[in-house]
């Protein structure tokens, strides 16, 4: 994906939300992969303020019943997989996203359409390498080292 030597990638927003007891939630696509909540800017996102985005994207992934407050961003991540175009055609997609932090507040998590599962992992043990690879992987080992330093 290159244009005049200049990489091209999509860009997203993920969140880590946290329950304040010492975890961080992860979902399951229907693709059976695991994420971080987030996804991509759409076109009309173009001029809508990055915090909104993000409000509407975690309302997309678990519903309107979760309450959070947003903090600041917390990590910087990208990533690199083959993605379907056609019919057993793929092709390589690159993704760079902006991780918040968040504080789950209450409410039910109520997962979209394009997710089957979610839980709650440690923020001090959480064995990141058996759900996650790649830009992703590095993400939450980086997101994870950055808490521990807070949590000192």
């Amino acid at each position: 994906m290159q244009s005049n030597n200049k990489d091209l990638y999509f860009v997203a927003v993920k969140v880590f939300l946290e329950d304040g007891k010492g975890n961080f939630l992860i979902t399951k696509d229907r693709f059976s992969c695991w994420d971080i909540p987030g996804g991509r800017l759409r076109p009309e996102d173009f001029d809508v303020e990055i915090i909104d985005v993000v409000v509407r994207k975690l309302g997309e992934e678990l519903g309107d019943e979760v309450v959070y407050y947003i903090h600041e961003p917390i990590v910087y991540m990208r990533h690199e997989r083959d993605e379907i175009i056609a019919h057993n055609e793929t092709e390589k997609c690159r993704i760079f996203a902006i991780a918040y932090r968040a504080t789950y507040k209450n409410g039910n998590i109520l997962l979209g359409e394009n997710h089957v599962e979610y839980k709650w992992v440690s923020q001090q043990n959480f064995d990141a390498e058996k759900y996650f690879d790649g830009g992703w992987l590095k993400g939450v080992r980086e997101y994870m080292e950055k808490i521990k330093k807070y949590m000192k």
